[in-house]
């Protein structure tokens, strides 16, 4: 619901991602605020935000797929992997820049994404999450059993750092402004999809695929096209990942990651963009208070072991998962969206 006084007169107005001034306002200060936060906070708050980008990234790609085109997606991880050993092979073996690593490798994801979105014409639900669960295996199984000068085996491979222009992208502070360019151009793609006659495909399948076949719609074309979109994005944030930890193995890339970015689309909201940034930061603000606060519980209760206490942590984190599909299982964007229709029509209930 838009402020009184606010009317749309066509549906290219009506879909606009910035509808009000005090919105691109609010925008402008908040990519300020970004852009100035190298020199605002510490370090080790700005490793966190270069996770929360590449996470932001990995996490849209999956709203797209399974937000808005419903296609259940429990794979991810593996996309990310296929994207991050692609930019690391291309980068350690032919020295290739990662203006071209980059979209390569999410190249790439999107081409084992779009083998297994074939399925997804046939089978839905149950099966079809099987189905991604068995993309998780095969990577693993891929990456440990072909020749280790491939992709380097359980050893995994070691990344050049990045450069531009003969300049070394090293630094927790360089590394946040490219994850924060790449970040920034993939969430406004994103928005582009979803207000376009894709986006609108994806909606009307994931809505009623029988229907949307009778209107017209390629119902098996557009949920491959779902799953490719999907992966390309987890593969270009594998590749945002290799250039930032610069060391690239198979145990990055489990079923468990794979679950957490289904979890922060929960939390935040399905089927909306903004409410995969912010599960994501929820997510990862949780899971930073966890490994800060964890090893001073270890050590001051250490008759349980540290084992123990991890474990448990990890059971809270669950536990706000499980907490937000009971209590809010539209998630966070919707309980917001709700505040702001009642601020707008206040004092009067309706």
């Amino acid at each position: 619901m838009d402020p009184s006084g606010i009317f749309p007169t066509s549906y290219r107005t009506d879909r606009r991602v910035v509808r009000t001034r005090w919105q691109a306002i609010a925008l402008a200060v908040f990519m300020g605020l970004l852009l100035a936060a190298p020199y605002l906070a510490s370090g080790r708050i700005i490793a966190v935000l270069n996770m929360m980008l590449i996470s932001a990234v990995i996490a849209v790609g999956l709203q797209i797929c399974t937000g808005y085109a419903g296609q259940i997606n429990l794979g991810q991880a593996a996309f990310m992997g296929v994207g991050a050993y692609t930019a690391s092979i291309l980068a350690s073996k032919t020295g290739m820049s990662f203006l071209l690593t980059i979209p390569l490798a999410g190249f790439a994801a999107a081409l084992f994404g779009f083998l297994f979105g074939l399925t997804a014409a046939r089978i839905k639900g149950f099966y079809l999450a099987l189905t991604t669960i068995a993309a998780q295996f095969l990577f693993h199984f891929a990456v440990l059993n072909l020749p280790s000068s491939w992709m380097g085996g359980s050893n995994g491979i070691t990344v050049p750092p990045a450069e531009l222009f003969g300049f070394r992208i090293v630094g927790e502070t360089s590394q946040f402004y490219m994850n924060l360019a790449v970040a920034t151009i993939m969430i406004a793609g994103a928005f582009g999809i979803i207000r376009s006659r894709f986006g609108r495909a994806f909606v009307a399948v994931r809505d009623d695929d029988v229907a949307a076949g009778i209107m017209g719609i390629n119902v098996a074309a557009t949920k491959a096209n779902a799953f490719l979109i999907g992966a390309f994005y987890a593969g270009v944030g594998g590749a945002l990942w290799a250039y930032l930890i610069r060391f690239v193995g198979v145990d990055q890339f489990t079923l468990f990651n794979s679950i957490f970015f289904i979890a922060m689309i929960i939390v935040g909201g399905m089927g909306s963009i903004v409410g995969a940034l912010v599960g994501v930061f929820v997510i990862r603000v949780i899971q930073e208070v966890i490994a800060t606060v964890g090893p001073n519980i270890a050590d001051s209760v250490s008759f349980l072991g540290g084992d123990i206490v991890f474990a448990g942590m990890n059971v809270i984190l669950g536990g706000v998962i499980a907490g937000s599909m009971i209590l809010e299982p539209k998630g966070l964007m919707h309980r917001w969206n709700i505040l702001k229709s009642s601020f707008r029509i206040w004092p009067f209930p309706y």
